[in-house]
C-alpha cells in the first residue's frame, strides 16, 4: 500500500506536516491504531505516540528515532528513507547540535599556541594511567562475570547413605515432575532501558536489544540452552509458566551467560538439600547408636555353705586307747 505523502501538507501554509505528523495521518488513513501497529511492528505504543508527536525526549536516542522512523513508514505505506530524511531534519531542530566555541586566534610563531614539554608529558602520563586503571577495572569485572557462581546448588553427600536412605519418606516417583510448572520462559523488564543479550549454547544470539518498562521478550521453545547477558538482574523478572522465579540477582551488576531455561531456573528456585550429621569417628558406633541395649541381669545373691570337715582315717580309728590312769587302792 503506497500512501500520497501530498495528502499530509499543512492546510494553512501549504508546507509540508512534520514527519511524526506525516506517520499519524498514514496510520489513521490505514485504519490502523497504535497498539495494532504496536503489534505489527514490535515497537512499544508509547514509542510510537512520542514519534508522532515529535516528544523525542522520550524516545531512547538518535539512533532508534531513524529505526522506528524507517519501520513505521514501511507498516503504513510510506517511503521510509524521505521519513528518515524529515525526521533528522525535525530531530535537528528539536535538539540542535551543540556549538563549539571558536579558538582563540594565535599570532603565527606565539609560543601559547604550543605547549610546553612539562605539559605534554604530565598529559601523556595521566592517559598512560588511565588505560592501565581502565584495563584493570575491565579485566577485574571480566573475572567477575566470568567467574559466576553456579545457581544450581550442589548436592550435599549423606555421610551415612544406609541410614539416610532409610529414615527419609519414599516419594512417589514423578510427583516433583507433575508439580513443577510448564509453559513459556518470559522476561520482563521492571524498568526504562533495561538492556538485555540472549544467545543458545552455540552462540547464536536469539535477541539484543533495551526493553521499555513493562516490555516483555518471549524465550523460544526450540531454544537451546539459552543464557542471558544483562546489566541489571535485580530489573529483569522472570516467570516460567506464568509462576514468577527469583531474579537472578538482586543487586545490580553485570552477570554474563547465566542459564534461562525452564530446568535450570526452576532448579535455582529449590531449596538445598537437607545435611545429615557426621557419622560418629569411632568404629562400630553408628551400629551401637541403632542397635538397642542389651539389658543387664541383676547379680544373683551369693550362699555361703560350710566346708565339710575330713572323716577320721584308719590309722586314727586303729591307735591303741590311751591307758588308764591305775587308780590307788588304799588298804
Amino acid at each position: 500500500m503506497s500512501v500520497d505523502e501530498s495528502e499530509f501538507a499543512s492546510p494553512t501554509s501549504g508546507q509540508p506536516a512534520s514527519a511524526g505528523q506525516r506517520l499519524a495521518a498514514a496510520r489513521e488513513a490505514a485504519g490502523l491504531t497504535l497498539a495494532e501497529l504496536s503489534a505489527r511492528t514490535k515497537i512499544s505504543e508509547r514509542h510510537l505516540g512520542a514519534l508522532e508527536n515529535g516528544d523525542f525526549a522520550a524516545l531512547p536516542g538518535r539512533t532508534y528515532v531513524f529505526g522506528f522512523t524507517r519501520t513505521f513508514a514501511k507498516s503504513v505505506g510510506l517511503d521510509p528513507a524521505a521519513l528518515v530524511d524529515a525526521m533528522g531534519r525535525d530531530y535537528s531542530r528539536a535538539a540542535p547540535e551543540p556549538e563549539v566555541p571558536a579558538s582563540p586566534a594565535f599570532a603565527p610563531g606565539d609560543p601559547a599556541r604550543v605547549p610546553s614539554s612539562r605539559f605534554a608529558w604530565m598529559a601523556g602520563f595521566v592517559l598512560l594511567v588511565a588505560a592501565i586503571g581502565g584495563f584493570i577495572w575491565w579485566q577485574n569485572n571480566s573475572s567477575s562475570t566470568d567467574s559466576l557462581p553456579s545457581l544450581i546448588p550442589d548436592e550435599v553427600p549423606s555421610a551415612v547413605p544406609s541410614q539416610a536412605a532409610s529414615a527419609a519418606p519414599s516419594e512417589a516417583p514423578g510427583a516433583e515432575a507433575s508439580s513443577a510448572p510448564t509453559g513459556p520462559v518470559v522476561l520482563t523488564a521492571q524498568m526504562d532501558k533495561l538492556w538485555i543479550k540472549v544467545s543458545d549454547a552455540d552462540g547464536k544470539q536469539l535477541v539484543q536489544k533495551q526493553l521499555a518498562m513493562g516490555e516483555t521478550y518471549t524465550l523460544p521453545e526450540d531454544a537451546k540452552d539459552p543464557r542471558v547477558w544483562t546489566g541489571r538482574p535485580d530489573k529483569l523478572a522472570i516467570t516460567v509458566g506464568g509462576q514468577d522465579v527469583p531474579p537472578i540477582s538482586k543487586t545490580p551488576e553485570i552477570v554474563k551467560n547465566v542459564p534461562i531455561s525452564a530446568k535450570a531456573l526452576l532448579e535455582r528456585g529449590k531449596p538445598a538439600p537437607a545435611t545429615t550429621p557426621a557419622a560418629s569417628p569411632i568404629p562400630g558406633a553408628a551400629n551401637a547408636s541403632v542397635a538397642a541395649p542389651s539389658p543387664v541381669a541383676a547379680p544373683r545373691p551369693v550362699r555361703h555353705f560350710p566346708r565339710p570337715r575330713p572323716a577320721p582315717t584308719a590309722d586314727a580309728q586303729a591307735a591303741p586307747a590311751a591307758p588308764a590312769t591305775p587308780s590307788t587302792v588304799t588298804p
